[in-house]
């Protein structure tokens, strides 16, 4: 399951702004998914993950109330919808996916096998 990202770009404080993540392979179905970022300077964060069936989705704190995770398996995609935008949301977000058939959501990123480019998203003030 190789992810492939899209939809960043630059956008004001409070904005909303959807990245989306495709993926080709038929076992997309199997995979857990995972939103990671690397803003300027700093190490890459968890942001948000969802389990193959989607029943399960979890949040780091700092965009918790603010972030929407989903997947539509039926079109290999997983989107990340992010609202009430701040500054320091900028970073490149990256997209993950790991074969997993389990109702856990995986925070790590040592836990995920394939990752994507990564797509720029810059609030600015």
């Amino acid at each position: 399951v190789q992810p492939v990202e899209s939809g960043g770009g630059l956008v004001h404080i409070g904005d909303s702004l959807n990245v989306s993540c495709s993926a080709t392979s038929t076992m997309f179905e199997s995979a857990a998914m995972g939103w990671f970022r690397r803003p300027p300077g700093k190490e890459r964060e968890f942001v948000a993950g969802i389990t193959w069936d989607g029943r399960n989705t979890d949040y780091a704190d700092s965009v918790k109330g603010r972030f929407i995770i989903s997947r539509d398996n039926a079109k290999r995609m997983v989107y990340l919808q992010m609202n009430a935008l701040k500054p320091d949301d900028t970073a490149v977000y990256y997209c993950a996916a790991k074969l997993a058939l389990t109702n856990y959501v995986r925070t790590r990123d040592y836990e995920y096998e394939k990752w994507g480019q990564g797509t720029q998203v810059t609030v600015s003030s």
